[in-house]
């Protein structure tokens, strides 16, 4: 780039955006390629600009455009649209509802290398139609390409983002206890996960609400699975009593468990187990009386086809604990990060 004097630039192309602040509005007023005239030049003197550059063609530099493009060709992800370039960044929005994915060493990576950055969502982060997922930019107006080259070689056969839509699901619902059961108390749960089920694509196969006893739950729950459920969901008999059955029941179901307790709070009790491939929650009692607990957490994951392993459960612990503000307003906090 060459730096010379508003007043010489007459007739000049700019190499880069000018961007202005005014009245809560900031955008270019002047874009990269605009060749300048003299009525222009008042207008850049009241933005501050003495100076402008122009470009001079210069082996081994890139543009800040011309790399942000590079920087979004190297992260190529499905379901998303992408903005710009403008003002030297690119944006990522999500085109499906879905769980977005990132590659948190490959992300450190590439922000380590010099003038790039790139910021997004946190990994795991259930994402709506629409929503801002990752920007990209380098910091200078120009950078050496190596840079760029560093960049695309790391990640080279990696996927440094994805978005995986919701999938469809049949869902089969097992209420247990004996004073549920019986009458003696009000089931409060089956609204509780119609509700939160409405926010998937699924279909509710069927409700049952069992007694205290292992070969009817076992029932219920083969029941589900013969009329096409792909997710069951358990609840009440999950603590760690002697006449809590729901683990056991699940276990006759032939599932294999991955843990039965998470490092977090509201929710310690979950219990997460496949029967092959078929996801099963087992959900304490805090879901019905707390707008958000665990089992918020790991719907997303289980609707995005994502299939819980307990290293990641173990990763709750590290944002597992719940604020218990008096507004909820999960995702947007730091209940879930892991």
């Amino acid at each position: 780039m060459k730096k010379i004097k508003v007043e010489d630039a007459i007739g000049m192309e700019l190499c880069h955006d000018i961007t202005q602040m005014k009245d809560g509005f900031k955008g270019a007023i002047f874009t990269r390629g605009h060749v300048i005239r003299e009525e222009d030049i008042p207008v850049l003197l009241d933005v501050g600009k003495r100076t402008v550059f122009v470009w001079e063609e210069n082996a081994g530099e890139i543009h800040e455009e011309d790399a942000a493009l590079r920087m979004a060709a190297m992260a190529p992800v499905d379901h998303v649209s992408k903005k710009g370039p403008s003002e030297g960044k690119i944006l990522y929005f999500a085109e499906e509802e879905g769980l977005w994915r990132v590659d948190t060493e490959l992300l450190r990576r590439i922000n380590s290398i010099g003038d790039l950055t790139i910021c997004a969502l946190p990994d795991h982060y259930p994402v709506k139609k629409g929503a801002r997922l990752a920007s990209m930019r380098i910091v200078p107006l120009v950078t050496q390409e190596t840079q760029i080259l560093q960049a695309e070689q790391l990640c080279f056969g990696k996927k440094l983002f994805d978005l995986k839509p919701y999938l469809h699901k049949k869902v089969g619902v097992i209420i247990t206890g004996s004073e549920v059961y019986s009458g003696r108390i009000q089931d409060k749960f089956e609204p509780v996960v119609r509700a939160k089920m409405a926010q998937y694509p699924s279909e509710i196969v069927g409700i049952t609400i069992c007694d205290d006893d292992l070969e009817m739950i076992t029932a219920a729950a083969r029941k589900h699975l013969d009329h096409g459920a792909e997710f069951l969901i358990f609840t009440g008999g999950m603590s760690v009593d002697p006449d809590d059955l729901t683990p056991t029941a699940i276990r006759m179901l032939g599932a294999d468990i991955v843990t039965h307790g998470v490092p977090s709070q509201p929710g310690n009790m979950t219990l997460v187990a496949y029967l092959d491939d078929i996801p099963i929650l087992g959900v304490p009692g805090a879901a019905i009386s707390l707008p958000t607990t665990i089992f918020d957490v790991l719907l997303p994951q289980i609707f995005a086809g994502e299939k819980l392993t307990r290293a990641e459960l173990i990763n709750l612990a590290n944002g597992g604990l719940c604020q218990m503000c008096k507004s909820c307003h999960w995702p947007n906090c730091s209940f879930g990060r892991y």
